[in-house]
């Protein structure tokens, strides 16, 4: 038979892959939301620019 052995240096070694992979996974769904975000907000000024004008140029005639 042969045994494998890891050592504490391995576990620790897997454990901070684990969790890194699982921040820089919260990281990119954080930065997806913000671009989403982003455009929407950008959209929405649109919307609201295009309503002001529109209201101003009723309003003169």
């Amino acid at each position: 038979m042969i045994f494998g052995y890891l050592d504490p240096g391995t576990g620790s070694l897997i454990l901070q892959a684990a969790l890194g992979g699982i921040a820089g996974i919260a990281v990119a769904f954080k930065a997806w939301k913000a671009r989403l975000m982003s455009k929407k907000a950008v959209a929405a000024a649109e919307d609201t620019e295009t309503t002001t004008d529109e209201s101003a140029v009723t309003s003169e005639s």
